[in-house]
């Protein structure tokens, strides 16, 4: 086992079990070990002699050395026969598991993962089970920190001291004699191989010493100067732990790869800022009075926060189009309290200790992935009392890591609410609540009365189940599950309580904490059932038995089905690679529309993708706004849907909520790999007065594939998890945990800062689609009969066919018919040479762009102002009655005509079981006869002349044509239905 150490993240796979493994040493047995590979270090198990099922329980640690590439290594486990028992070692499976896969430690779970072939030739059968996970060293040692804080704190020192020595060396140099130079450069150049060897000697000329010694204190001055930066490092210590912070973040929002966008800004514009960052100042008389220093450059005049310690530490971005001065201007002030007359308080007058001129074409440039520019120490001047200030001033762009957290000129400054974001939605989990019986219950009341029924309700946060009621006793049974959405981090407890049904009186109640429930991640493992006591106030009141579980083989559906942008189970040791990575750049708006009372629009875009949320900054006062953001996601699964929308900001403002101003969403399969889109997309709204286009919005957007074979695999998977298919919600509970999830969603992100509004999660997430809309509804009747269309042209093109529209048409058709009868095997190659040409024919007219938004599609235009209306009206209605009332009426009407529809087809069903159940003896004897006929008639005469003369009889001429229905038609339609014994 190799040392773990304290300074390296460390792989522990715990190799528990195989089970139905395949037998290999001819006897109906394999005597089973497993060999795990990791960053080309490996370790073996312990062989498990003639068991088709062993058990290893062995854990094997692995040295991760590089914790950052760790999500793209992969663990392989091959599992063989040892040659022990037969003639050569033969091989049972393997397994490769993903590192982004694997869980940190006290967070894993056994997982049986199926073995998989060696290669085409390979037999294998089984499953083996695996617990993996990585543990990271341990946090530096309080001691060592404050060692190296006191070496950081030595550092100036010595720097200072080295200076000193330095100066002191250059001031003897200038006293020397120019002839003793000279003699000093002869020798050294006389032996220039000893000179650096050899110390001078006691008795050697004072010049040679003081050369020697000058040589030495230029060989110190780097280093002087590289302690000097080390102090103005340590300086911005907390500056850069913030950008580090706010860098991890976006990091996340890129699934942990690069900056935002991956640092290449490829897909925006790139946009020059000038980047102040003040750090703190030095004032020559030491006070302890309110400091700030004010930046000024041109119009722009702004302010850093007032602080007793003189330690700002913010930085300021002006975009260099908004500059209209070349002199940038960093001055530093100090509040000096002066006492006034008795009544009055004291007021603060601001003394300025001087200032720092620069000349912004001087200004040096610095662009990702440069190192970040060191602040220096300036002189304040300018006649004051004087110091000093430390500041750093560069022109970057919005590429920079500084970018997010600055002050910035075009988005509101330091508003909160404009600022840049990303955000991450809760991780949901389904809980799993079953519950078994209960016994020893304390039933309260006089025992002449009645037992009342019982029913058992549980409770987490927000969500309220009960059970279904059974006979009251001292022990009742119950055996149902309730299925909640539980988000981390879990609320405290699940409060399980007996209640009366009829009263609603409470028996006794029962905490259960989440943070001790058990996890699994599919059906085959399942959870320990535990018994708790019921306590009514503080009596006890009896006991329940229930089985909790926290479902890792889900996915929790958090927002509209036919929107879906993430797949994966709750579970991440269930999650796969990444086929790909998508990245969007938001480069502006145009033409918008104004949203508030003054005529001003401060708009700013959201994009979400499975858990990740991106949020651009807010420009304010813009009706054509360019925010040259740009973000990358992790895809798992291309047929997913990526969300863009733009609001109008409202917080930073009244508090009021964020307006809509559009959204747009694209399907990632219907992009080209690699290739980058660059489009405008129409920004559709719908009021209560119809639909309008608010502006457009211009995205840049690439899909990048890792793997064509991973793609092509994510094609044929399933859409979601195992258990979805296994063990099926159904569509009532899937909605409703579909709607829990969605409100638990808006009320994490509505709880950061800055906050992401309810109004924006949920139309992000079409938390309104399961609404009743008539707009909607005629909207999916039209996809739907456009689908049919195909179909009606054809059965149009058949019925031309058989009326010998055209002859020469009816003739071919004739002819491929006899083709067809004698030719049978050449139907299928046909048929499907012929779809693979209509699919060649139609490349050329394929979507050159991403489609948007299709107002035509979703009805917008096509629909009254009442029916609008009732889509905007709330739930329950809050219009007159009068109105409601006639909208129920119509749709009791269009209800009506649905409802006849349904019997319709309720009655051709019908039709055809009392042909086969005798309900009119005389139709069913007739259909007796016909068969018999044609099983007679069948077996004389060979098929494909029975499919000949039917094919030519359907095609026969209309002379020889009835106008009426056919005998067979007209036959069914008087089999009897079950629509006259409906009341």
């Amino acid at each position: 086992m190799p040392d773990s150490g304290q300074n390296h993240r460390n792989l522990v796979v715990e190799v528990v079990g195989a089970r139905n493994l395949l037998p290999k040493d001819g006897q109906g047995t394999a005597s089973a070990y497993a060999i795990v590979d990791y960053d080309g270090q490996r370790r073996r198990t312990k062989t498990v002699f003639r068991d088709l099922n062993p058990q290893w329980e062995e854990k094997l640690e692995f040295l991760v050395h590089d914790p950052e590439s760790m999500a793209s290594e992969t663990v392989e486990i091959n599992v063989y026969n040892d040659k022990k028992t037969g003639k050569r070692t033969t091989f049972l499976g393997k397994v490769k598991i993903s590192g982004s896969s694997i869980a940190k430690s006290g967070s894993e779970t056994l997982v049986y993962f199926p073995l998989e072939k060696r290669s085409v030739f390979s037999q294998v059968k089984g499953e083996i089970g695996l617990k993996i996970s990585y543990i990271d060293p341990p946090p530096q040692a309080p001691e060592t920190e404050a060692a190296a804080k006191e070496a950081e704190e030595k550092k100036p020192e010595e720097a200072k001291k080295t200076e000193e020595e330095t100066k002191k060396a250059e001031e003897e140099e200038k006293k020397k004699p120019e002839g003793e130079d000279a003699k000093s450069e002869a020798e050294t150049k006389s032996d220039p191989a000893e000179a650096p060897k050899s110390e001078a000697p006691a008795d050697a000329p004072a010049e040679e010493k003081k050369e020697k010694k000058k040589a030495k204190a230029e060989e110190e001055k780097p280093a002087a100067a590289e302690a000097e930066k080390s102090l103005a490092v340590a300086d911005v210590a907390v500056v850069a732990s913030r950008s580090a912070m706010k860098d991890l973040e976006i990091r996340s929002l890129c699934g942990g790869g690069g900056s935002r966008g991956g640092g290449a800004y490829d897909l925006v514009e790139k946009v020059p800022y000038l980047y102040v960052r003040v750090l703190k100042a030095k004032p020559a008389e030491n006070t302890d009075t309110d400091t700030y220093a004010k930046i000024v450059i041109g119009s722009h005049n702004v302010c850093t926060r007032t602080v007793k310690s003189t330690d700002w530490d913010q930085v300021f971005a002006f975009h260099k189009a908004g500059l209209n001065s070349t002199s940038l201007e960093i001055s530093v002030f100090v509040q000096n309290t002066v006492e006034t007359e008795k009544d009055k308080p004291p007021s603060k007058v601001d003394t300025c200790l001087g200032s720092v001129s620069f000349d912004i074409h001087e200004v040096p440039k610095r662009a990702p992935p440069d190192s970040p520019l060191a602040p220096q120490w300036y002189t304040l001047e300018g006649g004051g009392p004087g110091g000093d200030v430390m500041l750093a001033v560069w022109f970057g762009t919005q590429a920079d890591e500084s970018f997010s957290e600055a002050w910035q000129s075009d988005s509101g400054g330091s508003i909160v609410h404009t600022r840049s974001k990303a955000y991450l939605s809760p991780k949901l989990w389904y809980l799993r609540l079953t519950v078994i019986q209960t016994q020893d219950l304390k039933l309260s009341g006089p025992k002449a009365r009645p037992a009342a029924d019982l029913l058992v309700k549980a409770q987490l946060g927000q969500q309220v189940f009960k059970t279904s009621k059974v006979s009251a006793g001292s022990s009742s049974t119950w055996h149902e599950d309730l299925l909640f959405v539980a988000a981390e981090p879990f609320d405290p407890s699940l409060i399980i309580s007996v209640e009366e049904a009829s009263s609603v009186h409470s028996v006794g109640q029962a905490k259960v904490p989440v943070s001790g429930i058990s996890r699994r991640v599919d059906d085959r493992s399942v959870p320990p059932s535990r018994w708790f006591d019921l306590h009514a106030g503080d009596a006890f009141a009896g006991r329940i038995h229930v089985r909790t579980c926290l479902e890792g083989g889900y996915h929790v559906l958090d927002e509209s089905a036919s929107a879906t942008s993430d797949v994966r189970a709750a579970s991440k040791q269930l999650s796969r690679p990444p086929v790909g990575t998508v990245e969007v750049g938001v480069r502006g708006a145009t033409n918008l529309l104004p949203m508030k009372p003054g005529g001003t629009t401060d708009a700013y875009a959201v994009i979400k993708y499975g858990p990740k949320w991106a949020r651009t900054r807010t420009i304010l006062d813009s009706f054509n706004p360019r925010w040259d953001e740009q973000y990358a996601w992790d895809v798992y699964d291309p047929c997913t849907v990526l969300t863009v929308a733009v609001f109008d900001n409202t917080k930073h403002k009244s508090g009021s909520k964020d307006t809509r101003i559009g959204k747009i969403r694209i399907r990632l399969s219907t992009l080209d790999t690699n290739r980058t889109y660059i489009n405008s997309y129409p920004l559709m709204v719908l009021h209560p007065s119809g639909a309008k286009k608010m502006g457009e919005l211009e995205l840049a957007i690439v899909f990048k594939c890792n793997s064509w074979i991973s793609l092509i695999q994510a094609y044929a998977s399933p859409l979601l998890p195992r258990m979805h298919y296994a063990h099926p919600l159904g569509p009532g509970q899937q909605d409703l945990l579909r709607h829990t999830a969605m409100q638990i969603v808006s009320a994490r992100l509505g709880r950061s800062e800055p906050p992401l509004g309810p109004e924006v999660v949920q139309y992000m997430l079409d938390s309104d689609a399961h609404l009743w809309s008539m707009r909607r509804s005629k909207a999916n009747w039209f996809r739907a009969v456009h689908c049919l269309t195909r179909s009606a042209e054809f059965a149009r093109w058949v019925r031309g066919v058989r009326a010998w529209t055209h002859p020469s048409t009816t003739l071919l058709v004739h002819a491929l018919l006899v083709i067809i009868v004698l030719c049978p095997h050449l139907v299928l190659p046909t048929l499907f040479m012929y779809l693979f040409l209509i699919v060649l024919w139609r490349y050329r007219g394929r979507p050159a762009v991403p489609a948007g938004m299709d107002a035509r599609l979703s009805h917008v235009d096509a629909v009254g102002l009442d029916e609008l209306d009732e889509e905007f009206d709330g739930f329950p209605s809050s219009r007159p009655p009068e109105q409601v009332r006639a909208r129920y009426d119509r749709l009791r009407a269009l209800a009506g005509r649905a409802q006849t529809l349904l019997g319709d087809m309720a009655a051709q069903g019908e039709r055809v079981e009392a042909l086969l159940g005798w309900r009119d003896p005389r139709a069913t004897g007739l259909f007796a006869g016909a068969c018999a006929v044609a099983a007679l008639v069948f077996y004389a005469v060979p098929f494909r002349v029975v499919v000949l003369l039917m094919g030519f009889y359907y095609l026969r001429h209309p002379r020889f044509r009835d106008e009426m229905p056919p005998v067979g038609v007209s036959f069914f339609r008087r089999i009897p239905s079950l629509s006259d014994r409906v009341l």
